[in-house]
Order: C-alpha cells, then structure tokens, then sequence
C-alpha cells in the first residue's frame, strides 16, 4: 500500500518506503504485514495503543532491525544491510529515552551529531561547527552551550537529543515518543520543534500518543494496531470517534477546536462532575 499524496504543496516521490512489512520478537508478531510512506517535508504522526508496534516500526526504518518479510527502503536502500554511516546521513533517530554515559557539555553532545560527516579522527571542521551552531540556535540551546547534559532538566535534556539529530543534517527524522515525561508548554515546543524540521525538507515520522496534539501539528496521521496500519490520511480524516472507540477500546466525544479546526477527541468514560455543596 502506498500512501496517498497529502493536499497541500507538490510533495516529492516518498524517501521512506515500508511494503508488507513483518518482525517478530521471537514467536510474538510486532509488526505484521504493515506498509508506510513517509515524504521530505512531511510530518507523519504514528499513533496507536501499547504494543501496536509504533516503535518496532522505527526502528525497522532506522535499520536497526532487519525485518522477516516485506521491504524497508530509505532513500531507495535498504537501511539494514547498508553501511551505518551511509543510514546515518540518511536518517536521525531520537530514541523513547536517550541517554548519555559520560558528562559531556551540550555542545559537545550536539557535536556528536556530526560523526558521519567527519573522518577517522574526528577532528571537527569548519562545516562541523556551523552545523553545530545552526541546530543549538534552532532548539534554543545557545545559553546552555557549555552546560554538562547531565545538569539540565528533562525539557532542555530533549532538546539537546534533538539538536543533536538536527546537527546530523539527515534527510529524515524519527522521533520515538518526543513528548513523553514533559509538562504542556515543552510537549508543545518539541512538536514546534518536529513541525519547523518539516517545514525545512525533512521527512519527520513521530510515535506518539497525545491524540489532540498529532492532529494539531501533524500533516498525516498513521494509525497502528495489533502490528498492522489501519488508517491513515489527513488528521481530520482519521480522528473520528469510531475510529478511536475501535482502536484503543474506549468511546470518546469528538470535535473540533474553535481556534484551528483540528479534530479533538476526548475520552467519555468519566461520569460527569458532580455539582453541588460538598
């Protein structure tokens, strides 16, 4: 199944192409049968309850995995069996929970960014700190430079992984959860984040889980569920309420925001406030 083109702009012919895709963690299907096109300027949003194979998926595109049926296709190669650093100029991957081992500055994380770009000694060039300054300035990290990644809050650790990712210069980005363990107002400005990348040619593929904020900021939307694609489409298209009711097992009400018309859904299962002295 090969995705339809979003409305909007011309978009180019997809750069990540998944057909048929099937991988088991031993004898328990993760992904099964699935198909997903994903195009530079496009923002995708992956969504669908625990265990559909979000993350499974991403890390196929990623290469991380080598699938047992179907083709994965990054850029027309196949990102298992081609050489790491040929995938890192391709793809950027930010983890659920990435981590760093050792103390470094946040410019020197973001540096770390640029080892597919850099030789045997890793001696960075001039091309290196440009793309360095160019990806703290767009996460709001010039402050922070020279802070030690493990003395910052959860919300700047993010941004940091982010930046990092961008300073990769890849053609396509994968976020895994990017807004999860962050309040609103960082939730917010990590979809900003992923919406401006897209904006810049980059093809975003995002596992997430708040509903209203992929239908915010998403120009398609994904659905999994029990390893296979189920939907997918313009957010209006896909958010509906039968949808969801069949998809994460609760009925919701759904609207639309009277600000920017995306879809809202919102679980009915509470019973209603009650009124009244206490």
């Amino acid at each position: 199944m090969t995705a339809p083109r979003p409305a909007g702009p011309p978009w180019p012919d997809p750069i990540v192409e998944l057909r048929d895709v099937r991988f088991s963690y031993g004898d328990r299907p993760a992904v099964d049968g699935a198909s997903l096109a994903a195009r530079q300027g496009e923002f995708v949003g992956l969504l669908g309850p625990n265990g559909a194979g979000k993350s499974t998926l991403v890390r196929l595109v990623a290469g991380l995995l080598a699938p047992s049926g179907g083709t994965v296709r990054l850029a027309g190669v196949d990102p298992h069996a081609a050489p790491r650093r040929t995938v890192a100029r391709l793809c950027a991957l930010v983890p659920q929970e990435p981590r760093l081992d050792w103390p470094f500055t946040v410019r020197e994380a973001v540096m770390m960014g640029r080892a597919a770009h850099q030789g045997l000694l890793a001696l960075a060039d001039r091309f290196d700190a440009g793309a360095v300054a160019g990806a703290l300035a767009a996460c709001d990290l010039d402050h922070l430079a020279a802070r030690r990644v493990d003395a910052l809050s959860g919300g700047e650790r993010r941004r940091v992984f982010f930046a990092r990712a961008l300073a990769q210069e890849p053609r396509v980005l994968l976020l895994d959860e990017p807004t999860a363990f962050l309040d609103l107002a960082h939730q917010v400005a990590a979809m900003e984040m992923a919406r401006v990348a897209a904006r810049g040619g980059l093809a975003v593929v995002a596992v997430l889980h708040d509903l209203n904020l992929a239908a915010a900021a998403c120009d398609r939307l994904v659905v999994m569920a029990a390893g296979r694609v189920v939907a997918e489409g313009r957010p209006d298209e896909v958010l509906t309420a039968t949808l969801v009711r069949e998809v994460w097992g609760i009925p919701v009400w759904r609207g639309e925001n009277g600000t920017t018309g995306a879809p809202v859904v919102l679980p009915t299962v509470v019973g209603p406030r009650k009124t009244g002295p206490r």
